[in-house]
């Protein structure tokens, strides 16, 4: 099964903000197992375990075991991923709610919700109960405590000092920090409950959180769901394929074998996992070369000669007559066109 993962950014953001609390990186790094090449770029992803390992280390290393509740209370969501800035620039914080929950996968994968969205709305009685729906909360409620504080303190920025939060549900047991719960919720708090919940008057949904013009959140939200598309082309075994062949193009290396053994996998066991998709490994490889070829010649400005050693291909003709496969068009024809535009 393939393991969930977070957002870099999101690991980047913890291991700061343990840092600034007087934990050292080096032991933070060494105990989560985190090398820092993987959070060099903030959109790429890290292993689940290792964010929880990261957690884990930062409470004991800073001698905070409410790290995670103070960590959504000092890192707003921008911080952590670009989606989340899509929250406030919405006519209203329902429509950011429902943005949020879209792409609440870029910032952590949970398990038990499947396809469906993590946080559901019951509204009624002039109240909205806006509930998580991840499965296993218990085993890591940090992530549970980190949302929820993040969650109030970001409305409260946007609303100021009138109350709109009414009572908080979490399924852990209270735990020995529980006077930070009250200090930072203000509001009753049930522990040991039946879901993980935030009760707040429904009138909160309509506010109008701070707004930003229509070229950024434009551009936020495509680069989001481009985010997001790729997110899921690597729950597929198409998909992990497509990745790790990339980088192996120009090398001479993206072959079945060195991508099977990457996975883990014999030959035989990925040809079986790609025709359960209906495709075939030539097929992933092609179609990867197709999509990158375009990108070189018309993002790029790529010349014919470079974008065929980038795709790996032994020679410009062989590319040429590649390009004209998918295209129908010859690749010098293609950036002619693009040159006299």
């Amino acid at each position: 099964m393939r393991e969930l993962t977070v957002a870099a950014g999101a690991a980047h953001a913890l291991l700061e903000f343990a840092i600034s609390r007087g934990a050292s990186r080096e032991r933070l790094l060494e105990r989560s197992r985190i090398d820092p090449s993987e959070l060099q770029d903030r959109d790429q992803r890290v292993p689940f375990s290792k964010y929880v390992a990261l957690m884990r280390a930062g409470q004991e290393l800073c001698r905070d075991p409410a790290l995670a509740l103070h960590f959504g209370e000092a890192v707003p969501a921008s911080d952590i991923s670009p989606a989340h800035m899509l929250g406030a620039t919405s006519a209203t914080m329902a429509q950011g709610l429902a943005l949020i929950n879209r792409f609440a996968p870029l910032t952590v994968e949970v398990e038990g919700v499947g396809s469906g969205d993590r946080f559901a709305f019951e509204r009624g009685d002039g109240q909205v109960w806006i509930i998580d729906r991840r499965g296993n909360p218990n085993e890591f409620p940090e992530l549970t405590e980190s949302a929820f504080a993040r969650m109030i303190c970001t409305g409260r920025a946007f609303v100021g000092d009138k109350p709109f939060l009414k009572a908080v549900h979490v399924t852990h047991a209270e735990p020995a920090y529980r006077a930070e719960y009250d200090r930072i919720f203000r509001v009753p708090v049930t522990f040991g409950s039946d879901r993980n919940a935030l009760l707040a008057d429904d009138d909160w949904m309509a506010m109008k959180p701070p707004s930003t013009s229509a070229p950024v959140q434009d551009i936020l939200k495509a680069h989001s769901e481009e985010l997001l598309a790729k997110l899921e082309r690597s729950k597929s075994t198409s998909g992990r394929v497509e990745e790790l062949l990339a980088p192996l193009l120009q090398t001479g290396g993206a072959t079945m074998s060195s991508i099977a053994s990457q996975l883990g996998l014999s030959r035989q066991s990925l040809f079986r996992r790609l025709r359960a998709e209906g495709v075939t490994f030539e097929r992933v490889l092609d179609g990867l070369r197709h999509k990158l070829a375009l990108r070189y010649l018309n993002g790029d400005g790529l010349s014919v000669k470079e974008t065929a050693f980038r795709l790996g291909f032994s020679e410009p003709a062989s590319f040429s007559r590649a390009f004209k496969r998918w295209t129908g068009t010859p690749p010098l024809e293609l950036r002619r066109r693009k040159s006299t535009s």
